[in-house]
Formats: structure tokens, sequence, C-alpha cells
């Protein structure tokens, strides 16, 4: 299974999901996916994934996470050892969603979310401050991300498989040209137990 985390105010219609989504595709890989909308609480859409994931076939388990998704990513591959592919991921979300409490518009397809303060509480819960067994994570972190620095990407991330992109954005518009890498890590990355 090949699991997407969408970002904040996201959702399964944002670009790198459907990049990510075509390419499984025209391998025929389209029954490895899976890219469920997360509800608003943090700890509802960890919840969610966990749930998916035990309902699902047996076989190995990678994830990809996009911004905040890249954030509850970090959270589920140090819980279960799964390969995480991470995209200009969120490291302090509790700090950097702070302003943005109350009714927020989702990104796509209309419909809004409300952020509560104890949503941040939630993901307070979640941080992982230092991860374990770098090898199981690839970042991909954009210098002209405009939202998150990528700096504080390198500094969480030490000894990950690591491709810093020049310019880019934080939706890293090209990302087309990196699926089949993200794709590959997932596929190739060693499943170590969790912690």
């Amino acid at each position: 299974m090949i699991l997407y985390l969408h970002g904040f105010r996201s959702s399964p219609d944002s670009f790198k999901a459907r990049v990510l989504a075509a390419r499984l595709a025209a391998l025929g890989r389209s029954d490895e996916w899976c890219c469920p909308m997360l509800p608003v609480s943090p700890l509802a859409a960890v919840e969610l994934v966990e749930t998916l994931v035990s309902a699902a076939p047996a076989g190995p388990v990678s994830v990809i996470g996009s911004s905040l998704g890249g954030y509850f990513a970090t959270y589920l591959a140090q819980k279960h050892g799964w390969p995480a592919a991470l995209l200009n991921p969120a490291i302090v979300p509790q700090r950097d969603l702070t302003a943005y409490l109350g009714e927020q518009p989702l990104w796509h397809g209309g419909g809004s979310i409300v952020v509560e303060p104890h949503h941040l509480d939630e993901l307070r819960s979640l941080e992982v401050t230092a991860i374990t067994h770098p090898e199981r994570y690839f970042l991909l972190a954009a210098k002209g991300d405009e939202v998150l620095d990528y700096r504080d990407m390198l500094a969480r991330y030490p000894g990950a498989h690591t491709r810093v992109l020049e310019g880019s954005n934080h939706a890293i518009s090209e990302f087309g040209q990196y699926a089949d890498e993200v794709l590959a890590f997932c596929d190739a990355a060693p499943r170590v137990p969790g912690g």
C-alpha cells in the first residue's frame, strides 16, 4: 500500500496526489494507492490512516506526506517503521497554524474546516523531535518554499535520503519530474521496526 497524506486545507484532489495516482495507474498499480480525505483533527487523521491500513490486505506500507501530511507521515513512520517520503513537510505546525484558528476555506471543491485550539494540542502530541533510522526517510525540500523553511526540514531529518530543490515552491509545481524517484524510494526503502 502506498498512502498519500495531503496537506493543510488540501485534499485527495491536490496536484501531487493526482500526479502520483496517475503514475501508479500507468504502471498498473492503482490497487496500491490510498489517498484519504483527512479530517481536521490530527488525532482523527492518524486514526483514520491506521484503520485503513489495518483493513487492507497484508503487505508492505509506504507513506508519502506533503506539508502537514509530512508531519503525520513522520509520526506514523516512527511508530510503525514504514518508509516515508516527505514533500516540503511541516516541522512545527502547532506553532505555524496558530494564525489559522477558526474557519478556513479548503483549496479544492469548496467547503471549509474549523481549526480549534485543541487541534494544536493534538499536533503537539504527535511531534517527533528526533527521527530514528533515517534510512527510512526521503526528504524533498524546496529552497523556494514560500510557506516553510527548507533549513528547518534539513535539520529535522539528518541522514535521510535528501533532495534539495533550488527554487521551486511549497506546492513543488514541477513535482511530475520527481514522482518516479518518490515511488522508487517507497518500493526500495528498508522496512525497520517502529521507534
